[in-house]
């Protein structure tokens, strides 16, 4: 994808807030909420505000380069809210496919597999990387059910992103998206039983697909603008943190595309971590040592675009 191009740039908010109904004597709790600076995208600034301060807090990277902080409060309390501000230019993504990924997707398969194997010269290192990807994870095995479900797909010498492209838009077209029709750990071929489910399910789906048929897909985790310019459409999944699917393929890298919208993806999808599938960059995760249950959990997201004076746009 070229970089050069317009620049835009968001502000994005991301505030969770606990309400336990007894006293928590102490809480742990891990966040992917810092966003990756790439090729296509600039941080300008970033922050955690975690209330009440941790009595420690450590900022590290994950296996996938992800920003990762991990927090412990050991002092009892009865509220919990992280907040999470940062701004972000984008730059030079426009929805649109490299033409240069038109090899046959077989072709894209047998140099995963060969990199795996160990066979020939040695493989590019993105290459080799990205064979962990192709791999099945918790949330995104490649069950017989989303290998069906992929097949039509990918038709014997179809280039690599027609095949995604029309997977995305199968997956789009077969699926409701419905809030509360899943849980957070609701298996792939529950998703495709109940024929609806949210972003998460959407990109799970689209993995576990591409997976079967021997290509490398990550779980892209971030956000997407929230009131869109005029004109242009609200998307599905813009009001809360929003998950997308990116598959490899070799001279080019990779490719991101949302099933959820049915589009590639462009320069209103901001990218906050990726791995193998939601388990690996899950906004925020943690235990509490309590008696009594979490009596609330509120969750707002604003992803709005701001001019050169740092003001809303």
């Amino acid at each position: 994808m070229d970089p050069g191009g317009d620049a835009v740039t968001f502000a994005i908010t991301h505030r969770t807030a606990y309400a336990y109904e007894a006293e928590v004597s102490a809480s742990y709790g891990e966040a992917h909420l810092l966003p990756r600076d790439l090729p296509h995208q600039r941080v300008l600034a970033r922050a955690i505000t975690i209330d009440p301060a941790p009595d420690e807090q450590v900022d590290r990277t994950d296996w996938f380069g992800n920003a990762t902080t991990w927090f412990a409060l050991r002092a009892p309390h009865t509220a919990l809210e992280v907040t999470a501000t940062r701004t972000v230019e984008i730059t030079g993504r426009d929805g649109t496919s490299d033409l240069l990924a038109a090899q046959p997707w077989e072709d894209v398969r047998d140099a995963l597999v060969a990199a795996g194997e160990g066979d020939g010269a040695p493989p590019d290192p993105e290459l080799l990387a990205a064979v962990e990807l192709s791999l099945p994870s918790p949330q995104a095995a490649p069950t017989a059910a989303a290998a069906a479900f992929a097949l039509p797909s990918f038709r014997p010498g179809r280039p690599i992103l027609d095949a995604v492209e029309d997977l995305s838009h199968r997956v789009h077209a077969g699926l409701a998206f419905r809030p509360g029709a899943t849980a957070v750990g609701t298996p792939v071929d529950d998703v495709l039983a109940r024929r609806a489910g949210v972003c998460q399910d959407f990109a799970h789906l689209t993995i576990a697909a591409l997976r079967s048929m021997g290509l490398a897909a990550r779980y892209v985790s971030g956000y997407l603008e929230t009131d869109p310019p005029p004109g242009r459409p609200k998307l599905q999944g813009a009001d809360v943190s929003h998950a997308w699917v990116s598959v490899y393929v070799p001279q080019t890298g990779w490719v991101a595309v949302d099933p959820t919208n049915d589009q590639f993806v462009g320069d209103r999808h901001i990218t906050t971590a990726w791995g193998r599938d939601y388990g690996d960059v899950a906004p925020l995760k943690g235990v509490i040592f309590t008696d009594g249950d979490t009596e609330a959990l509120t969750v707002s997201v604003d992803v709005r675009r701001v001019g050169a004076d740092g003001r809303h746009a």
